[in-house]
């Protein structure tokens, strides 16, 4: 056997070394697995670490996030802001709302003014015809307000001013508010459809007034609305000891009023005392009528009266009829004036009227609520990438205004007569806040010194309005 295993003995060592080695071998492959296992474990903690930061900073922002939600307690900020030309906050009940309101209209206007019969030069300027910035919200559900002030023209005059109830059948309104007269001179700037209302809201004295009144306009198919105020505007009523009294009421009707197809029938009337006496004698507070020249804000006044009129008494009837892209509208106003005795007679009767008819060459219609028109809504805007050409629309008006009844009567009524004139407007939507307008207008003057005058003019206007 002995002799069995020395013949076997080398194979036999061999054996047991390679043996050997293979374990060695494992051993020191297993230690390596060791190391990689551990690299890996390490690694695997980093990660660890870094997800646990990144779920930190998470829950960070999240509680931020959460915070700024919520109130001094704690409790969620109850608040909703939409986008209305600007924001608009609310609270999520309806119970608060408010908004910044403005508007900045920029013109030019170039204006032949026949200085051979007028005297006065022609006008070639530009100016920043209004430049408002206000605040309008609601208080408690039922209480609105609005507040504006125009720092157009190097100065500031205060616009709307007024608190409205509307939680009864019919709304009050106190404040600094526009008189209930006429469908234009109701209805914002924004909206209308040439750069100035018809020439008779401005001789005729249609404007805001301190006062209060009383409206009903829930009702699709009509309206009725009266206030009374005092006559002098905001601007002169420290300059007299009594400002007067002005009574005024308007009536609608839409007998038709679906989406782009109205029919608008009104009528409105107006009493008003002029002013008492000046505190200073040196102010003359008669009322007196004038007429800017081509319907162009910076034109002179080629038809005028002197201030002559004690009081007076206005009636006004207005119409207007939409049919898709097309629409018509139309104003007569008649304004009989009282005289002081010392005039004798003179109890004079005025008139102005203008029609006017305007097409949307985009496809628009003219929107109609609550007695009035509003904003146009453009189907494709104009901005970066849109491809949209906005809205365009073409309009032609008359508008008539005579001063000249009983004007051999009246002392210094130099300037008594009529004025006709013809307009052409193109204006140009962008979007539903911002248009581009054209108007080119021309005045044919009868009567008094500036008889047989004719006055062109040409006005362009950027706006927008938030």
């Amino acid at each position: 056997m002995i002799q069995r295993l020395r013949k076997s003995g080398p194979s036999l060592l061999a054996s047991i070394a390679v043996l050997a080695t293979s374990i060695v071998n494992v051993s020191i492959a297993e230690a390596a697995d060791v190391d990689q296992l551990e690299a890996q474990m390490r690694v695997m903690e980093v990660q660890l670490q870094e997800l646990k930061r990144q779920v930190d900073d998470a829950k960070a922002q999240a509680a931020a996030a959460t915070a700024s939600n919520h109130g001094a307690r704690g409790e969620p900020l109850d608040l909703k802001v939409k986008w209305k030309g600007t924001p608009a906050l609310s609270s999520k009940d309806g119970k608060f709302k408010f908004k910044v309101r403005g508007r900045i209209n920029v013109d030019y206007n170039g204006i032949d003014q026949d200085e051979q019969i007028t005297g006065d030069p022609d006008v070639s300027a530009v100016e920043l015809r209004r430049a408002r910035l206000g605040v309008e919200g609601v208080l408690f559900y039922d209480w609105i307000y609005k507040f504006e002030v125009d720092f157009a023209g190097d100065k500031t005059a205060i616009k709307d001013a007024y608190l409205e109830y509307t939680g009864l059948p019919v709304d009050l309104r106190a404040g600094h508010f526009k008189q209930y007269n006429s469908l234009e001179a109701l209805m914002s700037a924004n909206y209308i459809t040439f750069m100035e209302k018809a020439s008779f809201i401005e001789a005729f004295g249609i404007d805001r007034l301190i006062g209060g009144g009383v409206s009903y306009d829930e009702n699709k198919h009509w309206t009725a609305e009266a206030g009374i105020f005092g006559t002098a505007s905001e601007a002169d009523q420290a300059a007299y000891f009594d400002d007067g009294t002005t009574f005024t009421a308007r009536v609608t009707a839409a007998p038709v009023n679906q989406d782009r197809r109205v029919v608008h029938l009104g009528g409105s009337v107006r009493h008003r005392d002029a002013s008492g006496q000046s505190r200073d004698g040196s102010d003359d507070p008669l009322f007196r009528y004038r007429a800017r020249g081509a319907d162009l804000h910076l034109a002179d006044r080629f038809v005028y009266t002197p201030q002559f009129g004690e009081s007076d008494t206005l009636w006004a009837l207005e119409g207007a009829v939409v049919l898709g892209s097309f629409s018509v509208q139309g104003e007569y106003a008649q304004d009989t004036v009282e005289a002081p005795t010392a005039l004798g007679s003179a109890d004079p009767t005025y008139n102005g009227w203008y029609v006017d008819a305007s097409w949307f060459l985009t496809g628009e219609s003219r929107p109609y609520a609550n007695g009035q028109f509003r904003r146009v809504k453009v189907k494709n805007p104009v901005y970066d990438g849109s491809g949209g050409w906005g809205a365009w629309q073409i309009a032609g008006r008359y508008d008539a205004i005579d001063l000249s009844d009983q004007s051999a009567l009246i002392p210094g009524c130099t300037g008594c007569g009529e004025q006709a004139t013809w307009l052409i407007g193109l204006n140009w939507y962008l979007n539903d806040y911002a248009r581009l307008m054209l108007n080119v207008n021309q005045s044919e003057i009868k009567g008094g010194v500036n008889d047989g005058a004719e006055i062109a003019g040409i006005g362009m206007r950027a706006q927008v309005d938030w």
